[in-house]
């Protein structure tokens, strides 16, 4: 009888233990009928960091429980939100969960304030087809409803029933859609993966999963982040099968939330308030050349110099012009449209590389006025940034046909002019970066890491000369 009350009194304590660490819970309908809602569990001791769970159900049901709202104890306790996502069924309108789960994180962000929130650090989690729907959130929609991080269980990622769980690929594309082999690898999404665009990833699946093969789906997600040189972690355990989510059954359970709990700590988001730079610019700043660039490129470079008071990103896309009439045109780009989202305080500018080559240079005349452009969009944000113009460093070779006296005597001149014109500080990478020769890759145009660091360097120390 003794042993029977103080296993009673025992459960008591951890069920109030559990209970101190949900503040609140609240419903938010997402659709007028309500069939899309989202349960929210509201930390007590909130950290700002927080998190939509999609459950998997093949897109024809929902596994609420393990899959849903098992899971809020866990996030709660680390003082993060979550968000358990009942979204529609496509029943082949795959917009009807898309625009769920985009409603669910827009949400959220716009709610931030009030849920003690930062909308910076805000992620998805998803489960089998529930991961292929946060992978597609996390690879196709808009900069406002991308997640900051994608947390992926056994995810459903290709749409090719051959190789993927057949059921989910059917519901979400389906008949019709399914035999549209464009459309199935649209929305396999190990193929939209953007670099540095796609948010960090954690996938987390087990080696004998028949359901969802994990080298077509989870492995193939991962690849593609590698690939790209995102940040990505893959951890396959080696049994459990398909849908194991918080099952405490799960024989690596333990160890599988250690794992995420690890990881969760390791991505800290950016301070609310911290000032945010937008690094645009052509391969130079994407980082072409620098194995795991988002880690080694300037930018990410440029954010350890600058330190946690700051928010550097990379909008880098490779290849790319700032005349319009270029062969790939910047202004044209998905990086463009999420640098104007993210709403700059700072941006730095680093285009006119590729824009020497004859082929793009023969369109000259429109290279002010497309400089002129990107300057109008950018002050008409609401953030009004201060923007800074940077010359392209020097071309020591020239590849690609890249001409270093077209940089010096056609392009440098325009960019001084518009900078003159609008008021804007120049960052004269052309005379800063002339004795760094040695800091390149074998094209002679792209800089190596310590090439990066160098320019991270220059740029940081212009940063603080303008704000002292």
């Amino acid at each position: 009888m003794r042993r029977i009350l103080i296993c009673g009194a025992l459960s008591c304590l951890v069920l109030l233990a559990m209970q101190a660490q949900t503040a609140r819970k609240v419903t938010v309908n997402l659709t007028d009928d309500g069939k899309a809602n989202m349960v929210g569990y509201l930390p007590e001791k909130p950290t700002g960091k927080a998190v939509v769970g999609c459950p998997g159900g093949g897109y024809t049901g929902l596994s609420m429980q393990n899959e849903g709202h098992d899971w809020a104890e866990y996030f709660n306790r680390q003082g993060i939100a979550y968000f358990v996502l009942t979204y529609r069924m496509p029943k082949g309108d795959r917009q009807l969960p898309i625009s769920d789960a985009e409603k669910a994180m827009t949400t959220v962000r716009d709610s931030a304030n009030v849920w003690d929130i930062n909308p910076l650090d805000v992620g998805i989690m998803g489960f089998s087809a529930g991961g292929h729907l946060a992978s597609t959130i996390s690879t196709h929609s808009e900069f406002a409803a991308r997640p900051n991080f994608s947390i992926l269980f056994y995810p459903v990622i290709s749409m090719n029933e051959k190789e993927s769980h057949k059921g989910s690929c059917l519901n979400f594309l389906g008949m019709e859609g399914q035999k549209d082999g464009k459309l199935v690898k649209q929305y396999s999404n190990q193929h939209a993966v953007h670099r540095h665009l796609t948010p960090p990833a954690i996938i987390l699946t087990a080696n004998d999963d028949r359901t969802v093969p994990p080298v077509t789906n989870g492995v193939a997600y991962y690849s593609a982040m590698r690939r790209q040189g995102n940040d990505c972690a893959l951890y396959v355990y080696p049994t459990g099968g398909h849908g194991f989510g918080y099952r405490s059954s799960f024989t690596y359970h333990q160890q599988m939330l250690n794992d995420l709990t690890t990881w969760l700590q390791m991505h800290q988001g950016p301070k609310k308030d911290a000032v945010r730079v937008a690094c645009i610019g052509n391969s130079i700043t994407d980082g072409f050349g620098i194995d795991m660039a988002t880690q080694r490129g300037y930018p990410a470079q440029l954010q350890q110099l600058l330190g946690n008071d700051y928010h550097v990103k990379n909008f880098g896309v490779s290849g790319r012009t700032m005349l319009n009439k270029g062969d790939l045109p910047y202004q044209n780009e998905l990086a463009w449209r999420d640098a104007l989202a993210f709403r700059p305080d700072i941006v730095i500018i680093k285009l006119g590389t590729n824009d020497s080559k004859p082929e793009n240079w023969q369109y000259n005349k429109g290279f002010k006025d497309d400089l002129q452009q990107m300057v109008d969009a950018l002050q008409a944000n609401k953030n009004n940034p201060r923007i800074l113009l940077c010359t392209p460093i020097p071309a020591f070779k020239p590849t690609w046909n890249i001409n270093d006296s077209v940089i010096v005597h056609g392009i440098t001149p325009v960019i001084n002019k518009v900078a003159k014109k609008n008021k804007l500080q120049v960052i004269d990478l052309h005379t800063l970066y002339a004795n760094d020769g040695d800091k390149m890759i074998d094209d002679g145009i792209h800089p190596d890491a310590k090439g990066a660091r160098r320019m991270a360097e220059i740029i940081a120390e212009q940063l603080k000369k303008e704000t002292k």
